[in-house]
């Protein structure tokens, strides 16, 4: 009899796009589908526990960026939030101005709604970045002018890593009057977020990034920042987003943050070693690779490589071959199959962009899986190498 083909274990290095959910985030989920099911908008006895967990969750999301409960909106996902920040503010802020003013690397969510607002007549400033994806404070100071109502700038690149100085990014809005947004869905429960100390007015983040589940996000608004509602009709979420709560996994949101904040340093020290141990091993045994994003500011488990010559959709393929899974970059752009709007941005040549692979590690990771990426990578380069037209070494 013939011996049966040893699986290969799957290795999961595609935490950018999605997270594992913690157990103990699925525990706290489990009793609100069929246990305690009641819509948190009734007046009856079975809508006290859905009440209860969602006013419980926005005190641990509150808690984890230091805002007020009061101040944080519950929505579907990052680009809802993202949505609603944009239309709703910039609507609401009309008679002071029509110009608003974000960045050549955001998020599609961000990039898209203002290219429809743009055609409202509103004016949009995309401001460009250096070859390490950071916005400079210099252009930032010449694009705003009276008429700036709102300025988005993320904290994070989800694709490269790289983390921007929002604090002083903010502190030049604030001068100017203009509202500050921040996308921090690549951010928030995995690196230290203090709405206050960074001094922004607006924030989007969601629970797939932090080990909770996917369809639930937030968005942080300040107390003084006015907004017109993004979606009409009932009066949930204090009037400023309509719709049924989605209860179950907004009590795995709640436990989610909960878990951020208190194992958030213990976290970071784990996945920034795993992070430079990939590095470590990825230039040492293969040539003519890059890494992409600022060296040092950087999401901890981040990691953004070019390889010369070879295309990045070929060695994701051949590593999910070999079971491991990585991305060639952000993942609501995986399907476009064209040049990452973020490299071009960084003036990347379209060799090097195209050659590009995303490994995003998390909590779950371990050495030994790291240990095995370093060593199928050689030979999936060569591989490829060896059959490139462009390849001559």
């Amino acid at each position: 009899m013939a011996a049966q083909k040893k699986e290969k274990t799957a290795i999961f290095l595609d935490n950018a796009s999605a997270t594992k959910v913690d157990d103990r985030v699925l525990k706290v989920m489990l009793p609100f589908f069929s246990q305690h099911y009641g819509n948190p908008s009734s007046v009856h006895s079975f809508s006290k526990p859905a009440i209860g967990i969602m006013e419980k969750s926005r005190q641990m999301l509150a808690s984890l960026i230091n805002s007020n409960p009061d101040e944080i909106y519950f929505t579907s996902c990052g680009t809802e939030s993202n949505n609603m920040a944009l239309w709703g503010i910039a609507r609401a802020y009309r008679d002071r101005g029509k110009h608003i003013i974000t960045s050549a690397i955001e998020h599609y969510s961000i990039l898209n709604p203002l290219k429809e607002m743009k055609k409202e007549g509103w004016e949009i400033t995309i401001l460009p970045v250096d070859a390490e994806g950071l916005v400079d404070l210099k252009d930032l100071k010449k694009a705003i002018k009276k008429e700036t109502v709102l300025v988005s700038i993320m904290h994070a690149n989800n694709e490269i890593g790289t983390i921007q100085n929002i604090k002083e990014i903010s502190k030049t809005v604030k001068e100017s009057q203009a509202i500050m947004h921040c996308d921090c869905v690549a951010t928030a429960g995995l690196i230290p977020l203090d709405v206050k100390e960074i001094n922004i007015d607006s924030c989007s983040f969601t629970a797939q990034q932090m080990y909770g589940p996917k369809g639930v996000a937030a968005l942080y608004l300040g107390k003084s920042v006015k907004l017109r509602p993004l979606l009409l009709g009932g009066v949930q979420e204090r009037g400023r987003r309509a719709g049924t709560e989605n209860i179950p996994a907004i009590a795995g949101f709640g436990e989610a943050c909960r878990i951020a904040k208190e194992e958030m340093q213990a976290d970071l020290k784990k996945i920034i070693n795993l992070r430079k141990r990939l590095i470590k091993g990825i230039f040492e045994n293969i040539e003519k690779v890059k890494l992409n994003g600022h060296p040092e500011k950087r999401l901890p488990g981040n990691v953004h490589l070019s390889f010369e010559y070879i295309e990045g959709e070929s060695i994701i393929l051949l590593l999910n071959s070999e079971g491991i899974a990585a991305s060639s970059g952000s993942s609501c752009a995986s399907h476009a199959l064209k040049t990452s709007q973020v490299l071009t941005a960084l003036n990347l040549p379209p060799e090097l962009a195209n050659g590009s692979v995303l490994f995003s590690i998390g909590k779950y990771n371990t050495a030994k899986e790291i240990d095995r990426v370093i060593d199928v990578m050689p030979a999936i380069v060569e591989k490829l190498r060896k059959i490139s037209p462009l390849c001559n070494i």
